[in-house]
């Protein structure tokens, strides 16, 4: 239970408490009744709309079952206040006791507090990256990257059994141009003068790939017809490109479960089972579409195509899934991967897709709820472009890449806990400018630094408490009594809900931002000391006072490291 939990749990009792008493109609339905915190901090701690969702089924005036339910709740220790405020809202104002509960609690739960047990086990499969394997990964796989691993983590940290895969785009013509890109710094490695035409891959990355394959073969490749050599060196280019991906995926500590082969589904009847399972629902059928939106039927030729009845589950056209001329289109596949998810048990599926993919959201959740019969959810998060700049001018490419920034790139400047931090300081669907500058600036305009500031100075006093013997002490926590340390106390009670917005929304964004705002309570509890001395968490002339302030920040440490940890992100104990 959660303390926002805890007062909504004595909210229901006490209006079942009123229906007992004949204050209420038996038998009403208490699911939308809230407890929230009010919109604005001066009306007090938490706020309840039961009033007002309770009045049009219990036939009365909200004010008047809201003073009912305010008297019964002030009956209880751990509310001050229960006043009704306009046509029946009622803010609340917890006890002193209430508060220094939460601090006591976060200490006692250490990394659990805020763990959750919404997820009940649901298995969960969240599929990120799963870039085409034809070079290292650039920034907006990165984001994507960041995105899906904290995605991830949130789920698992509100008790969901989650499954990290990367689908690996090995099936398609992208894998046979990676091919002949290799075969031409294969050549350049025997001396020979090659031109990189348009639609092939001319990074640097691939010179030592052909090197490689030189010193695998020798010149057995060498004058050869590409009937010859194009499927070797593509798998051998497939197994090398993987290589560079995973790396680069470490580099920024992403660790996938699965690895998860587009090839693997062509010839072994995996794409046949899948499109097999929709005939059978009657989903499958032969039929003409309308021209696309702007094109003439002068510039459309009309032909019979399998469909899949994808607007049975609300895409807008059915989708082609063989051409005419029998090869299965590119939907197809991922029909097939989706069905082998939900063959493999997941209650509920999520896609990580960048936001050049936006059309492909309708027909694949048609696919996934179809092949489901409804059962398995699919949503499908996009990430939006990321923008780099360097001294006010936007990055340049890399060199090594050819045509775009690299992950390396921008993890090689600024440390994976950082790229990492700010992936997270925007919504996944709006475009975020990434400025390699200000994300080393040590000011509060910098939300990565201003957290990690926060847990180095709490270790940093923690530090100076072992030197003299004393260490955090929650059994008496009287000493904690000015407004500042109740609001930062009520911000920590605000974590274990937090958390189960963010894994409910599948938004890991909010974490960030939470943790932004705590940072922000907590420096300013520190700069109150400065004119306040009994503010200071250190009290020499009072050690019991010093232990109840160590409690304080320790509560707080305790949740900066579990919500950086969820973003992946390594707390500091010193800023460098």
């Amino acid at each position: 239970m959660t303390l926002f939990a805890d007062i909504r749990a004595l909210v229901i009792e006490s209006l079942e408490a009123l229906a007992s008493d004949g204050a209420l109609p038996a038998g009403l339905d208490m699911k939308n009744v809230a407890v929230e915190p009010p919109r604005d901090a001066a009306h007090g701690d938490m706020a309840t709309n039961a009033a007002m969702v309770l009045a049009k089924p219990a036939g009365m005036k909200p004010r008047d079952i809201a003073e009912a339910l305010a008297g019964k709740l002030s009956a209880d220790d751990r509310i001050e206040t229960a006043e009704v405020a306009g046509p029946g809202f009622l803010n609340l104002r917890l006890s002193e006791a209430t508060w220094r509960g939460v601090i006591a609690g976060v200490l006692a739960q250490g990394a659990d507090y805020g763990r959750s047990g919404m997820g009940q086990g649901q298995k969960v499969n969240v599929e990120y990256v799963s870039a085409n394997p034809t070079g290292p990964l650039h920034v907006g796989h990165t984001r994507g990257a960041v995105f899906g691993d904290a995605l991830a983590s949130l789920l698992d940290f509100a008790g969901h059994e989650v499954t990290r895969e990367y689908y690996i785009n090995d099936g398609g013509a992208q894998v046979d141009v990676l091919a002949r890109s290799v075969y031409l710094r294969y050549l350049e490695a025997h001396g020979q003068e090659v031109a990189f035409e348009d639609g092939t891959y001319p990074g640097d990355y691939l010179i030592e790939v052909g090197e490689a394959l030189k010193a695998r073969v020798g010149d057995a490749y060498v004058g050869k017809p590409e009937a010859d050599w194009l499927v070797p060196v593509r798998d051998y280019a497939t197994v090398a490109m993987m290589e560079l991906i995973r790396e680069d995926l470490a580099a920024l500590g992403v660790k996938m479960d699965l690895f998860y082969s587009e090839k693997s589904l062509y010839g072994t009847g995996r794409i046949e089972a899948a499109i097999e399972d929709l005939r059978g629902k009657g989903l499958i059928y032969k039929g003409v579409l309308e021209p696309p939106k702007g094109k003439t039927p002068e510039d459309w030729e009309p032909r019979e195509q399998t469909l899949f009845k994808s607007t049975d589950y609300g895409d807008d056209v059915d989708r082609p899934i063989m051409k005419s001329d029998g090869a299965w289109t590119y939907f197809a596949p991922d029909i097939a991967y989706h069905y082998d998810k939900v063959q493999r048990g997941f209650d509920a599926l999520i896609d990580v897709f960048g936001a050049d993919h936006g059309g492909y959201v309708k027909r694949m959740k048609a696919a996934v709820s179809a092949l489901s019969s409804g059962r398995v959810p699919l949503d499908i998060k996009l990430t939006q472009l990321v923008k780099l700049y360097q001294n006010g001018q936007p990055f340049k490419m890399s060199k090594r890449a050819g045509t775009f920034v690299t992950l390396r790139d921008v993890v090689d400047l600024v440390g994976a806990d950082v790229t990492r931090f700010v992936m997270l300081t925007r919504k996944n669907d709006a475009p975020l400018d990434f400025d390699l500058d200000k994300v080393r600036e040590q000011s509060k305009d910098n939300p990565v630094f201003y957290v990690q500031y926060a847990h180095a100075r709490i270790c940093s006093v923690q530090r100076k408490a072992a030197e003299a013997g004393i260490a955090a002490d929650a059994s008496d926590l009287s000493s904690i009594a000015h407004p500042a340390e109740f609001a930062l106390a009520a911000k920590l009670a605000e974590w274990p809900r937090l958390v189960e917005i963010a894994a409910t929304s599948h938004e890991p964004h909010r974490v960030a931002f939470y943790l932004y705002d705590l940072a922000s309570e907590f420096h300013g509890l520190w700069n109150k000391g400065n004119a306040e001395p009994a503010l200071r968490f250190l009290q020499e002339e009072d050690p019991v006072a010093s232990k109840a302030k160590l409690a304080l920040i320790g509560a707080v440490q305790v949740v900066i490291s579990n919500g950086l940890g969820i973003l992946g992100v390594t707390p500091v104990e010193e800023m460098r």
